[in-house]
């Protein structure tokens, strides 16, 4: 007889996703080991099996459970009736907020996609491409003109913004001189001021 879930399985699940990556982020995606995350997680090597029947099911759900939150934040503070510009900052600190704490989540889906299944990372590219596009679009009311098919200059610009965003935290410290909020009015700054500039 197969066993039952517990009425806190889930509860469970996520806890030890934090564990897991915090061990994958210090040691490794290559030199972590199940054991060492039971033993971080203070749980059996047979009960992590019970939740994740492999390294890989467990980066995989590190990663899509890190950019689940973050679209579900995203989806549910957006207000596409906001001034394009205020919005664009008030996005960009919806995420830089959604990263507090979560370093070593998106360490992981920084370093271990490689880790995981074609099926795996298109379900994972799934989510992308929605976060992806909910800026794209604030980027081209913005600035129209960089949507073009000839010098199609609107991706470029997106995902420079994301990689400003999600590279901050190999520098970035909280209660440091710069917040949060500063940051997040530096980047909207980077990219309001930069596409006056691109041709």
């Amino acid at each position: 007889m197969a066993r039952t879930r517990a009425q806190d399985f889930e509860e469970k699940q996520l806890a030890i996703l934090d564990y897991a990556a915090n061990v994958l982020a210090t040691l490794g995606v290559d030199k972590a080991s199940m054991s060492q995350i039971a033993g971080q997680a203070r749980i059996s090597k047979a009960l992590l099996y019970h939740y994740y029947p492999s390294k890989d099911a467990l980066v995989f759900a590190i990663i899509f459970n890190h950019l689940e939150e973050l679209d579900s934040d995203l989806e549910v503070s957006d207000d596409p009736a906001m001034e394009p510009s205020a919005r664009l900052k008030f996005l960009v600190g919806v995420v830089l907020e959604h990263y507090r704490g979560a370093g070593d989540r998106h360490k992981v889906q920084l370093n271990a996609m490689s880790l995981l299944t074609n099926e795996q990372k298109q379900t994972i590219t799934e989510v992308e491409r929605r976060i992806v596009r909910r800026f794209a679009g604030v980027v081209r009311e913005i600035s129209p003109r960089l949507d073009n098919r000839k010098r199609p200059l609107l991706m470029p610009v997106t995902m420079s913004l994301f990689g400003m965003m999600n590279w901050m935290d190999m520098w970035f410290k909280d209660g440091g001189r710069i917040s949060r909020e500063d940051y997040a009015e530096v980047v909207t700054t980077l990219i309001l001021e930069g596409i006056k500039a691109v041709r």
